[in-house]
């Protein structure tokens, strides 16, 4: 794109002011700028600025006049149990299952410098967070002889430095050639009348564009024909900031198989009536997720006939798509979410402020929201305790001392149920190549 496509472009969109300050950019800051600028899709762009008169209304508890319902959970014992872990077996042994980590954000939150994958969460050796999930990878393919491909999303700010991590770590034992990593799109910030923001006189501010823009940067970057070159029929999902997840574990697998589910999302019983975890219910005869900031006090505490919350099940992300219907929902404009943020913006000198309140809007996509799309949602039970301690605060709850603590308990009854006693007192790690 030259300056007079750019001129052109922006002028058609409302948009001439991120040309403003042209006359005193530099070569490199000319091309660079014009590169941002080649990378706006202007049609989605329009869908952002068509959002903006609703910012920050609160979603309705009803979709069409309909009121949710609890979906129904199941809870996988004996036969069953042994049905569907022989049925993930099944496909895992015949190469058809991947693993796909999202990954793209930093570490900042824990006062780390870094990709938020390259956290040291290993008790005793720091190893980072990228290690348990590559290991369990690993782990899995070893068990089964076949390839288990591992797609990891980055973001435009953590690509290198996750390539980097994966590189100086001998890829944690995996195969590079089964390793695929690529980037989320980026979207531009919008002040409330709709104008795109610079955060430098050269520069347009950007973000990512949620987990949601997973379909989008599946599709642009090959990820979703390579999964189809290879056979993967089921594709194994969870966010990085959870060392404690069970990786394509083969209940979970076999009980999306057997269903015939197009989206299977595992579900852990909420630990109090307002955690902040989404809510998936059912309107009528489809589902959707609902955040717990949709939700009102009446849904969080309503009781049902067995005395347990009614809306229990809250999902911590970890799901298994249908390969098809990855394909089939990356062709769809996914919604939109707003974000009323503080962003560092240039005034009209070029002079950089930045705000004291909210003064801009951030615009995501959120994965959860093809589910009213599957033709068959399932959902299954697990136990939080066995597979949910993510590393989201310095301090507190959900954090590295939490989570250390949480992945000990869980290596301790793991060498119990082997035989191996391991004393409370001591500091424990385990590769997870080695259960």
């Amino acid at each position: 794109m030259n300056y007079g496509e750019a001129k052109k472009t922006l002028a058609a969109n409302g948009q001439d002011h991120i040309l403003r300050f042209w006359s005193s950019l530099g070569t490199a800051a000319r091309k660079a700028l014009l590169a941002q600028i080649a990378t706006i899709d202007f049609k989605e762009l329009a869908r952002c600025r068509a959002m903006l008169p609703g910012a920050g209304a609160v979603a309705a508890d009803a979709k069409g006049g309909v009121s949710p319902t609890a979906p129904k959970v199941a809870e996988l014992k004996g036969k069953a149990q042994a049905a569907a872990f022989a049925a993930g077996a099944k496909e895992l042994a015949a190469g058809r299952v991947a693993v796909l980590l999202v990954a793209g954000g930093q570490g900042s939150r824990l006062g780390f410098e870094g990709p938020k994958g390259a956290y040291p969460i290993g008790p005793v050796t720091d190893k980072p967070l990228f290690y348990f999930h590559a290991r369990k990878v690993l782990a899995k393919a070893r068990k089964y002889g076949k390839p288990v491909p591992f797609y990891i999303m980055t973001s435009e700010a953590n690509y290198a430095a996750t390539l980097a991590c994966f590189k100086e770590n001998a890829w944690f034992g995996l195969n590079p050639r089964d390793v695929f990593l690529f980037k989320q799109g980026m979207w531009p910030g919008m002040t409330a009348e709709g104008q795109v923001i610079l955060d430098a006189p050269g520069h347009v501010f950007m973000s990512p564009d949620g987990h949601g823009g997973l379909l989008a940067a599946l599709k642009r970057s090959g990820a979703l024909a390579d999964m189809k070159k290879r056979g993967v029929r089921s594709v194994f999902f969870f966010q990085v900031d959870n060392p404690l997840v069970e990786i394509a574990d083969e209940a979970f697998i076999g009980y999306h198989v057997l269903e015939k589910s197009d989206y299977t999302l595992k579900l852990c019983a909420k630990r109090d009536p307002y955690e902040k975890v989404g809510m998936p219910m059912k309107f009528g005869k489809t589902f959707r997720m609902v955040e717990y900031t949709e939700m009102t006090d009446e849904q969080c505490n309503r009781k049902g006939k067995d005395g347990k919350l009614y809306f229990l099940y809250g999902s911590p992300a970890i799901h298994v798509f249908d390969r098809t219907f990855l394909e089939r929902e990356a062709l769809k404009p996914m919604p939109l979410h707003l974000a009323h943020k503080k962003i560092a913006m240039v005034d009209v000198k070029g002079k950089v402020v930045k705000p004291t309140e909210p003064n801009g809007y951030k615009f995501e996509k959120f994965i959860f929201d093809i589910l009213p799309d599957a033709k068959k949602a399932a959902f299954l039970a697990f136990d939080q305790k066995d597979e949910f301690s993510p590393v989201k605060n310095a301090e507190g709850n959900d954090s590295p001392a939490t989570c250390k603590a949480d992945l000990q308990a869980k290596w301790r009854r793991q060498l119990a149920a082997r035989g191996i006693l391991v004393s409370e007192n001591a500091t424990l790690e385990v590769d997870p190549c080695t259960l």
